[in-house]
Formats: C-alpha cells, sequence, structure tokens
C-alpha cells in the first residue's frame, strides 16, 4: 500500500476566492476518503504494517484538523446564508447540511478510535467486518454531503452573497486558520 506524498496539497484556490476554497476542500476529502478505503482493501490480508499504520494517521490527522475548520467554514458562512434567505427550500437545506454536520461528528467518533489504535499497530481483524461497514457508512455520508454542498448549498450562498461579503468570509477563514493575508 502506497500513501499520497502530499497529504493535504494546498487548495486550488485561496482565502481570496472561498468558494473555490470550500470545494477545493472536497477535493481533498474525496482523497481522504479513497485513503481510507485503499487501507480497507490493505487490511483484509490482516496486517498493520507500517504503511497501514502511516494511512491510518494520514487520515485522522486530516479529519482531526482541516475537516473541523471546513465543517465551521460552513456553519459560519454558507448556512447561515441560506437559513436566513427567507427561501423554505434553502432553509431546510441549511437545516439538513447542519444535521448531516452533527451526524458526521458521531461517525467520526466511531472510526477514529479504530485509526488510533491501528496507527500504533494494533489491528481488531475479529471486527474487520464492523469496522469496515463503519468505514463505509462514513464514506458515503461525506460523499453525499459534500455532493449536496457543491451542486446546492454553494451555488445559492454564492449568489445571496456580494463581493464585499466573500471578501470578508476569505478573511475570516483565514484569521481562524492563523493565515495572515
Amino acid at each position: 500500500m502506497s500513501t499520497p506524498t502530499i497529504l493535504h496539497a494546498a487548495p486550488a484556490a485561496g482565502f481570496d476566492e472561498p468558494f473555490e476554497m470550500l470545494t477545493a476542500c472536497h477535493g481533498r476529502v474525496d482523497r481522504m476518503l479513497a485513503l481510507l478505503q485503499r487501507l480497507a482493501t490493505h487490511l483484509q490480508g490482516g496486517h498493520a504494517d507500517e504503511p497501514a499504520r502511516q494511512a491510518a494517521r494520514d487520515v485522522m490527522r486530516y479529519f482531526d484538523l482541516a475537516a473541523p475548520h471546513h465543517q465551521q467554514d460552513e456553519e459560519r458562512h454558507i448556512f447561515v446564508l441560506l437559513a436566513r434567505s427567507g427561501d423554505s427550500g434553502l432553509m431546510q437545506l441549511a437545516a439538513r447540511l447542519q444535521a448531516d454536520h452533527v451526524q458526521m461528528v458521531a461517525a467520526w467518533a466511531t472510526v477514529r478510535p479504530v485509526l488510533q489504535a491501528l496507527s500504533q499497530g494494533h489491528w481488531p481483524a475479529h471486527q474487520a467486518s464492523v469496522v469496515f461497514a463503519d468505514w463505509q457508512a462514513f464514506d458515503r455520508q461525506y460523499r453525499e454531503h459534500a455532493a449536496l454542498e457543491d451542486s446546492q448549498a454553494y451555488p445559492a450562498a454564492r449568489a445571496l452573497s456580494g463581493s464585499q461579503a466573500q471578501a470578508a468570509m476569505g478573511r475570516e477563514m483565514a484569521q481562524r486558520r492563523g493565515v495572515v493575508l
């Protein structure tokens, strides 16, 4: 099993293009989910070797550090716009996406302990089918959520915000990450 050379490549867009940056983050989520699925395939041999341990650390690093920032970006900037739009469809979309975030955090709390143990060389091979089912559910949940944001939430939020609001959004996103613009 090989792990990616660049685990968290810089997004294709910067903070001056916050919607493009959010979309690029979904690309990184996709790569981490693909790594998780490759890890599952690798572990079918039952070995917690160094490549497996490193892949577990890489997935944990992304979902422990980058994913929470991304969710905060959406909750503070995207969901708020949709919820305040006055459009019942967009308000329902915001509520659903917010509920997804709660479920995704709970799903991560199920996935992470196994990855933590694996990162230290402990693989519960006797529970592999349950673990792999949890990983598949986590993958499916993230992918469906991101697709809904990309296809509906981001375009609607972009239409509801002007260039000044988008610039402020980008500055706030950078500030929370400690990036000086």
